[in-house]
């Protein structure tokens, strides 16, 4: 390696280095944030060294169901997630080995619903959901998270799917297997990481939607986000108990991410290099 490379290589991982801390930062400072009183938190100028405590976590879980907003997290992100990948997997795979004139378009128009702000289509969604008997349930959160979801995913399924060769689908169709068995058997697993970064990112989206969950559950169905806001009051924000309900809320999703970070990775860059 010459003196310019390892020198080039330095300063690569230097700014990646300083980009990690400068989006780590905020989070740190959350976690330290819930562990100070509410007179620390809010003290100007910050205060660094502290006697941490454990009372705001305390009282949040005295005051609010952390599992059960937990839980509705988690079924509505999961269900979410398969339902999406069941629409979007074969919809990927017809524009992507069977594509028409209309395909582009078609991407296009699907992508383009992603620009509409989601308070434009608010109040039919809300009178729907109050009029089917759905509103405060799961299934709403499900249904309207797919839908917002789902154009993202076809997109992100059909670059995938254009990147396989089509020559290994039609080898398998010459060896005798039907177009069900070419998909589960031959392109499915070729794909895999693909699919699993899909997921991956419908599971983080899901976990950190705010406004519709805010907005279509008060009670039985409301997930993290909503126990997050229940700590904003007439009174003004409790910002050590609030920075105790947001780490909690992010600590699973955080956890997940690091988990399956080299997934995740290997998923977005499938295909990449050919």
């Amino acid at each position: 390696m010459t003196p310019s490379s390892k020198g080039h290589s330095l300063a690569a991982g230097v700014l990646a280095w300083a980009a990690a801390v400068v989006m780590f930062f905020p989070i740190l400072w959350m976690g330290l944030a819930s562990l100070k009183t509410e007179a620390q938190a809010v003290q100007t100028p910050p205060t660094l060294l502290f006697a941490p405590t454990l009372e705001n976590y305390a009282e949040i879980f005295d005051r609010a169901n952390y599992v059960a907003f937990a839980m509705n997290s988690v079924v509505i992100a999961l269900a979410t997630t398969v339902l999406m990948l069941a629409i979007a997997v074969p919809a990927a795979f017809a524009m992507a080995f069977y594509p028409t004139p209309r395909t582009r378009g078609t991407l296009l128009w699907m992508l383009s619903t992603k620009m509409l702000p989601a308070v434009g289509v608010l109040v039919p969604i809300y009178l729907i959901a109050r009029d089917t008997g759905l509103l405060d349930s799961r299934i709403a959160l499900i249904v309207v998270y797919t839908l917002s979801n789902l154009p993202i995913g076809v997109w992100m399924l059909f670059t995938f799917f254009r990147e396989t060769p089509k020559d290994i689908i039609e080898a398998s169709r010459i060896d005798g297997a039907d177009v069900r068995q070419a998909i589960l058997y031959v392109l499915l697993p070729l794909v895999a990481p693909g699919i699993a970064s899909t997921g991956l990112l419908s599971v983080i989206l899901c976990w950190n939607e705010a406004f519709w969950s805010l907005n279509l559950s008060v009670h039985d169905a409301a997930p993290l986000p909503a126990f997050i806001a229940s700590f904003s009051a007439p009174q003004g924000l409790f910002w050590a108990k609030l920075s105790a309900a947001s780490t909690l809320a992010i600590a699973p999703i955080l956890v997940l991410g690091w988990i399956s970070q080299r997934q995740l990775v290997r998923g977005l860059t499938f295909g990449a290099v050919k």
